[in-house]
């Protein structure tokens, strides 16, 4: 039987504005102009306020901020062609090669080939037939960014045959990938990381060179015990004295693990992202001076021409159905423009109360740039000092910047646990970190320490943590085990 019954409840429903403002707070500030933007284009009542500076004095802002930009992206890509010129210079022998083979490098370091492009340039040059040609098409384009072939030869006679409708062996596939394997960069098209080496020292004049020969053989029979850094037991096998295998070791180090890997950065170039502090944070008269990025105050208003409109349509005594629409259209429109201005000033001000609050709590850190004197600080502290619920205080630090004397860091940085030591004194979890990456730095790199020796080291500074948090943190630090860590 239904019966009817009456429930009282207390829900906390978000307003439209509060829901607005929730948004503009997670959007950092190289997102917020691409939003106004979108709101401009959507609202015609919402425009930028040029009372307080003229258009002119706004465009040559907007200049000047494009030009520092423009001037930011020229010297990250004269770095990244000096580094390139370094590398063919190192890998093609471009001091001894003859002057059609400088030429193809010059072109090369002058302009910034995609690596599929450049590896297409020089098939061109090879003596392949028709279908060779197309093999040899086939292969460069599953050759990935980093320069491997990672599918299986027999998966590419497959592709050949429904794509191209070319029937052939492995064989002759495999002989077409031999050929790519002698183009540059060396080690182009290897299987993985193994191959790539061998490929590479291949390439080397003096073959029969002590520190050539033996790094070969290294790579080739004992690249697992390698990798593992079993350096002992490759020495006892191969009868290698100390210098010979430090020699081997370091020509392996000076090999490029991932061959395509310069010309896929210069391909994406353009696509990486430049960060944009939302706040700035310098000394100034021996206090802390706390400014918030020009570009998340943007000057807004609602139109003073629809403001017009809106009134001269209000006062109208009669109105047809147009008018009463037109009229209720401005309403809405102007209203939406007001709340997105003052959930811009709302956006601001919460911004700013909320970094002045991690501004003070850190404040032995922004004055000295020591990460030792970071304090243990959680949401919660931040949300209870400015009276605000977590959840705002998070979506502040989640996408946020700071540019200080010291380095450009996101706001999440300086939130950290708490590490009781003995003395009951607690101490930021982002103090031990930097203690374990120093004590780390200073082991004996033949004998590094395991995360037990760590572990009892920081017992003895007092700092009483366990073992596996000793490896979290190592973890963190992206600090590989002790077996691992071992040099020759």
């Amino acid at each position: 039987m239904l019966k009817l019954r009456q429930h009282q409840k207390l829900l906390h429903k978000l307003s439209p504005q509060q829901i607005q403002l929730m948004k503009l707070l997670q959007v950092p500030t190289h997102q917020l102009e691409e939003r106004i933007k979108e709101e401009l284009e959507d609202n015609p009542t919402l425009e930028y306020d040029y009372q307080e500076e003229n258009e002119e004095d706004i465009f040559e802002k907007q200049e000047k901020e494009e030009e520092d930009l423009d001037r930011v992206l020229q010297e990250e890509l004269e770095e990244h062609l000096q580094y390139e010129e370094e590398y063919n210079s190192y890998y093609t022998g471009a001091s001894n090669s003859n002057d059609d083979e400088g030429g193809l490098q010059e072109y090369l370091v002058q302009t910034p080939l995609d690596f599929h492009d450049f590896l297409m340039q020089q098939i061109a040059l090879l003596d392949l037939n028709d279908t060779e040609y197309i093999i040899a098409t086939e292969i460069i384009g599953n050759i990935d960014n980093d320069g491997y072939l990672r599918r299986d030869i027999a998966a590419i006679v497959d592709d050949l045959q429904i794509k191209q409708n070319i029937f052939t062996q492995k064989e002759l596939v495999e002989e077409v990938l031999n050929q790519i394997k002698g183009l540059e960069p060396p080690g182009v098209g290897a299987k993985d990381l193994q191959e790539t080496l061998i490929l590479q020292m291949e390439r080397f004049p003096d073959q029969e060179q002590d520190d050539v020969k033996y790094a070969i053989i290294i790579i080739e029979s004992f690249f697992e015990e390698y990798t593992n850094k079993r350096f002992k037991e490759i020495q006892e096998i191969m009868n290698l004295t100390d210098a010979q295998l430090k020699a081997s070791h370091e020509l392996i180090l000076s090999l490029n693990p991932k061959p395509g890997a310069a010309f896929s950065s210069s391909s994406n170039a353009n696509q990486n992202h430049y960060i944009i502090p939302d706040f700035f944070i310098v000394q100034k008269d021996g206090d802390l001076e706390l400014t918030l990025n020009a570009r998340n105050a943007p000057e807004l208003q609602v139109s003073p021409h629809y403001i017009a409109m809106l009134k001269a349509y209000d006062k109208s005594k009669e109105k047809n159905k147009e008018q009463r629409e037109a009229l209720l259209f401005l309403k809405q429109k102007i209203d939406a423009a007001q709340w997105f201005i003052e959930a811009i000033i709302q956006r601001q001000q919460t911004l700013l109360l909320t970094m002045h609050a991690i501004m003070e709590f850190q404040r032995d850190y922004f004055m000295t740039g020591d990460e030792m004197r970071l304090q243990p600080m959680i949401l919660k502290d931040i949300a209870e000092e400015i009276d605000m619920d977590i959840s705002t205080v998070s979506r502040v630090a989640n996408s946020k910047f700071v540019q200080t004397e010291y380095g450009t860091f996101p706001l999440r940085f300086f939130f950290s646990e708490a590490i009781q030591k003995e003395s009951g004194e607690e101490v930021s979890s982002k103090k031990v970190l930097k203690i374990i990456e120093n004590i780390i730095a200073a082991e004996d790199k033949k004998h590094p320490l395991s995360d037990q020796k760590i572990m009892e080291e920081l017992n003895a500074q007092g700092y009483k943590v366990a073992r596996r948090t000793v490896a979290k943190y190592r973890e963190n630090l992206k600090i590989p085990i002790a077996r691992l860590r071992k040099e020759i």
